[in-house]
């Protein structure tokens, strides 16, 4: 891929995750936000923010808005076999 194609990916892949925690997290859709950025390509993140701003409507709350990212960017995830998901280790007692 190369060096500077690289670092162009993930300075737009970060525009990416700044549009989404600027317009669809409703405070608890960070990390969702982050992994799907991370593991997810340019393109599919492209295909998901259209899809976003095709089906957005007027007078959405920003919890109605986060909750279609999140079913977005998992649906788009699971096509590529990828469960978004944060796996936490146990607690100890």
């Amino acid at each position: 891929m190369g060096v500077e194609r690289y670092n162009m990916e993930q300075m737009e892949k970060a525009r990416q995750l700044e549009t989404l925690l600027e317009n669809y997290n409703d405070g608890r859709k960070k990390t969702l936000f982050c992994q799907a950025v991370n593991l997810l390509s340019l393109q599919d993140i492209k295909d998901v923010m259209k899809a976003l701003a095709l089906e957005e409507e007027e007078g959405m709350s920003v919890k109605e808005k986060a909750k279609q990212a999140e079913g977005f960017l998992r649906e788009k995830a699971g096509e590529q076999g990828i469960e978004l998901k944060l796996h936490r280790k146990p607690k100890k007692k």
